[in-house]
Formats: structure tokens, sequence, C-alpha cells
């Protein structure tokens, strides 16, 4: 590992930090036990197509904010940000809010009226959302319950950034800032249920790490920006394995799949999907992959070639690809459901569906069976 990080440590949250540390600690609302989707339900009243997710519940037209979105596995809730008035009853005046919109239902839900300094992401069961504010001096990350609206808080002094649920929302790996004695960072993940912090890693530097949670909160995957590696790191003994790329070659991190089996990063101008079980490598050259289905199998990309498709959705198993947008559009991590049934993006277009008339980026989804 051409990188310089340190093995992991767990701590109680409420444990102080040595001098040289952020000041980390976790703000919490007592939380009711939170409602669950349905095991492998999906928001079903039809068949293949799109729909635009960025809209009241009565219909009518709402922009689809400047962050990106993400989608459960089952497919039901989308996470998005939006600055639009009437999403719900007390959406607030003008500046990017977060929702979660329930497919099924039709409805939306507004979690807090703080601005997201980075796109919200939203745990694999549906149940808590979270994202990343400033909060007078300091930058933290706030989860919501969906269900209830009841808050939690990471707070990091001075910031901390890049949060990834795990499927319950149980674990939330994220990266702290910090300040002294110059500018690096650790990457932890908080067990909410029993309070306690793991270090990951301490990285030398302040480059985005990127991290992502497995499902059950077992590995975190993170790249070090500055060594250009992408490691993964395991729960169960405190070992981190990588870099995943090799030894001679530079990486940065597009996402772990859900199961904790597939690495997708990006090298040169290609992806590349590694199954940490088998080691072999899947290579998609001259494409930027942006998101990996919860199983593994399903790759989202966007290819180089601008003549093409801006979306492409790949059957890693077939090698088959389908087309997710033909036309200018965006996604992120967490963006394809299980099975590759739905994929969640952003557009400017106004042709993806009819009567978009509101001239504004807005977020659909795209259902193909």
């Amino acid at each position: 590992m051409r990188g310089n990080a340190s093995p992991g440590t767990t701590r109680r949250v409420r444990a102080a930090l040595g001098a040289a540390a952020a000041v980390c600690a976790v703000t919490a609302v007592v939380l009711p036990g939170a409602a669950s989707a349905e095991p492998g339900a999906v928001a079903g009243d039809g068949g293949a197509g799109v729909e635009r997710i960025s809209v009241a519940a009565d219909g009518t037209e709402a922009d689809g904010g400047s962050g990106g979105a993400s989608i459960t596995p089952d497919g039901r809730h989308v996470v998005f940000t939006s600055s639009a008035r009437n999403l719900t009853a007390d959406s607030a005046t003008g500046s990017d809010q977060v929702f979660v919109r329930d497919r099924r239902a039709g409805t939306n839900a507004r979690m807090g009226s703080l601005s997201p300094l980075q796109p919200p992401v939203i745990s694999g069961d549906g149940a808590y959302a979270a994202y990343q504010v400033r909060w007078f001096n300091d930058i933290r990350i706030r989860r919501f319950q969906v269900s209830t609206g009841a808050t939690a808080s990471v707070n990091c002094l001075p910031g901390c950034s890049q949060p990834s649920l795990s499927t319950d929302g149980r674990h939330t790996a994220y990266a702290v800032l910090l300040a002294q004695p110059s500018r690096t960072q650790r990457i932890e993940v908080l067990d909410w249920r029993t309070n306690t912090v793991t270090t990951v890693a301490a990285l030398g530097h302040s480059l985005p790490s990127q991290p992502s949670v497995s499902g059950d909160g077992r590995y975190v995957a993170y790249q070090d920006g500055q060594a250009e590696d992408v490691l993964v790191w395991d729960r169960t003994d405190g070992t981190t394995s990588g870099p995943v790329e090799g030894p001679d070659e530079q990486a940065a991190l597009v996402q772990l799949s859900d199961d904790g089996g597939k690495v997708v990063y990006l090298s040169g101008s290609d992806t590349y999907v590694r199954d940490l079980r088998s080691g072999t490598v899947q290579q998609v050259p001259d494409a930027r992959g942006v998101a990996i289905d919860p199983t593994g199998r399903h790759l989202l990309y966007a290819p180089n070639d601008t003549s093409g498709p801006s979306l492409t959705l790949r059957d890693l198993r077939t090698g088959s690809d389908e087309t997710v947008s033909d036309r200018p559009a965006s996604a992120g991590r967490g963006a394809v459901s299980a099975g590759g049934r739905d994929v969640v993006f952003r557009s400017t277009a106004d042709d993806i569906v009819p009567g978009d008339t509101n001239g504004e980026p807005d977020v659909f989804v795209r259902r193909f069976y």
C-alpha cells in the first residue's frame, strides 16, 4: 500500500480525544423503532418506464435541486434535494432542502430545514436519511428518521462529511477533518445502537476519502486520495486490505456493493469491478463508473464517448447494456435498486416525460421491468 493509514481502533463516543484530534460527539433524540420497508417489496404500479420523482403529492411540478439522489434497494424510497415550495406543506423558501419520496404512496417527507452541503443518502430499508450540514461554527452530519422526523447528529470539530449508511441505518461511515496539527482526516464508523465510534483509518491529508459502508456495516471501502489507492477495512478483525487495484496502479473509489463483495473503482479512463472474494476483475473500458446495485451485479456508468447515451446500466454477468438516459443526465452512489430494476438520475432535459414545463432540473426514476 502506498498510503499511510493507521489501523482501526474503537472507542465510546463520550470518551475524550487527544488534543491533536477533532472533538467528535453524538447528539441524539431518543428514537422509536423505525418502520422498515417490506422485504423484497417494490414501488409498483406498472412495468417499465420513466417516473418523475420531483413532484408534489398532487402531481404538480417541482425542481430537482442541485444535489444527487439515492434509491433504496426495493425501489420504494428516493432521497433527493429540491428548492420547491410545493413538495410538502412545510416546505421552506428558496434554498435546497432534502426530501424523501415514497413512490408507492406518492408522498414526500421533508428531512429538516437546512440546506445540504453534499448529496443526501438513505439507508437501505428507507428508514433513515442523512446529509452534511453547517451548524454555526462546525460541520456535522445529521440523520433523520423518515417516519417521524426525529433527528440525531454526528458533531465533529471542525467538521465531518461524506456519510454512508448501512441497510438498517445502524452504522454510519464518514470522514472527520482534523485541524491540528495539520489538515488531516480520520475515517470513522459510528454504531448508533451502542454509541461507539471505530476509527477505520487516519490519513495524512484532507483529500476526499469517499467512505462506502456495506449493508451489514462490516466492511468500509475508502480511498487514499494522496496515494491514489482504494482499500477495504473489515470490522470483524480490524484489518485493512488493498490496494484493491494492485501495487502499481492508481485508483479512485466509486462504491462498495451492499453485500461487501464488489468494489467499483476508476483507473485512467476505465472502470473496474473487483470481486473481493474471488479476486477477479471486470473492466469496462472508456467509461466512468457511477454506482453499483446492492447485489453487485449491475453497474451504472457514463460512457466517455459523448455521442451515445449519457447513462448506461450494464449486467456484469451477461455483459448486456441498457440505456438509462440518452439525454444529458447525472447520477451518483446509491442510484441503482436491487437487481438493476430502477435507476434514479437527474436531468435538465424537458422531454424525458410529457408535460415538463418548469425549465428546471428534475429527478427521475427509470424502471426496466
